[in-house]
């Protein structure tokens, strides 16, 4: 398998910022590590494994992104208005500078994946800029922002909230015609440390019906918890269900 590394110095995040491709051709995948997670732990944790197959056969390329969320979305202690513009900027670090730099054509949309925490990242990129990204796959989010910010709420803790600025989009929005021609994927399981992650992966299904934009919501089962390795389970079901990629 082609393994690349790269670090490079972000101007959004006045740092170096590192990320790892997987495969040398095929559909461009963005996945997003889980909660306080970096760039390689998508890896480490068995979900490059499962995605083997597609990679080595040329149908699939999957770059892991390093995250910030100990600054962000974690630092609960930390002030709520710096910590959203830094989540903020990290966002803009990925659409404008990362993007840029695996794109192999310009215009090459992507999929976008990631689990717990990393759910809530693809979601939200996925919804704020679906002439970005083509695909979506989330498995076992939240996907409001209300997690990180109980107390405070402001104009970017709004602007990254799928749950709540999805719910408030007119149907005439040209995003919505975006997201009726994607392909949207949440999977959840019903089992341990789910119940939260469960109640917001039912109101997504509740607004995107409402908005009569089309996805496929993949409940499984009460023994099914929070935890990799029902995620390394749930991921290459969906890629085998998502043809032609």
């Amino acid at each position: 398998m082609n393994v690349e590394y790269h670090k490079w110095y972000s101007r959004q995040l006045n740092r170096d910022m590192e990320y790892k491709i997987f495969g040398h051709d095929g559909h461009t995948m963005i996945a997003f590590p889980s909660q306080d997670g970096r760039y390689y732990d998508f890896a480490e944790r068995g979900m490059i494994h499962v995605l083997t197959p597609w990679i080595e056969a040329g149908k699939l390329r999957v770059v892991c992104v390093d995250g910030i969320d100990w600054e962000t979305l974690s630092n609960m202690n930390g002030d709520p208005r710096w910590r959203i513009e830094q989540h903020e900027r990290w966002f803009w670090y990925i659409i404008e500078e990362l993007l840029p730099n695996i794109q192999r054509w310009p215009g090459e949309t992507c999929m976008v994946t990631g689990c717990s925490m990393g759910a809530y990242h693809a979601a939200n990129f996925f919804f704020r800029r679906p002439d970005l990204f083509d695909t979506l796959i989330a498995m076992s989010g939240l996907y409001h922002s209300n997690y990180s910010f109980p107390n405070y709420h402001d104009d970017l803790t709004y602007a990254n909230s799928p749950q709540d600025f999805l719910a408030n989009m007119p149907e005439d929005h040209p995003w919505m015609q975006l997201y009726r021609q994607r392909k949207i994927v949440f999977v959840i399981g019903q089992g341990r440390w789910e119940e939260d992650t469960l109640w917001s992966t039912r109101e997504m299904d509740r607004i995107l019906a409402e908005k009569h934009v089309p996805a496929w919501f993949d409940y499984w089962g009460y023994d099914c918890d929070h935890d990799w390795p029902w995620w390394q389970r749930q991921l290459p079901q969906v890629m085998q269900a998502l043809k032609p990629l």
